[in-house]
């Protein structure tokens, strides 16, 4: 006994739905991806270009910010009953990626 509440199958095409709630996740985690590339593969800023490091902070806050976005997404119950605890790692690596590659002097 799951304490009053009856455990809830999902139908047998769960692989369809499982498609069907990862594009939108995709196609959310791809800006911070991108941005997150962005910020790994530049050239080392110099220590005197103030703009270029006010410019990389953007970005990481800006990617930060659309991980939070998918994180808070795939939240939603039905991601929860459907999706993988996999999907939770993608948006915490490009954080983590975008966290450090923003504070990192270069």
């Amino acid at each position: 006994m799951t304490c009053g509440r009856e455990s809830i199958d999902l139908p047998e095409d769960r692989g369809c739905l499982q498609w069907v709630l990862g594009v939108p996740l995709v196609l959310v985690y791809l800006p911070a991806a991108y941005m997150c590339f962005l910020l790994l593969a530049g050239e080392p800023i110099p220590a005197g270009n103030r703009h270029m490091r006010d410019e990389a902070a953007t970005m990481a806050g800006l990617a930060l910010c659309v991980s939070f976005a998918g994180l808070l997404l795939s939240l939603l119950p039905v991601y929860r009953r459907t999706m993988t605890p996999w999907w939770y790692a993608v948006p915490l690596a490009l954080g983590a990626i975008a966290y450090f590659g923003g504070a990192s002097p270069g």
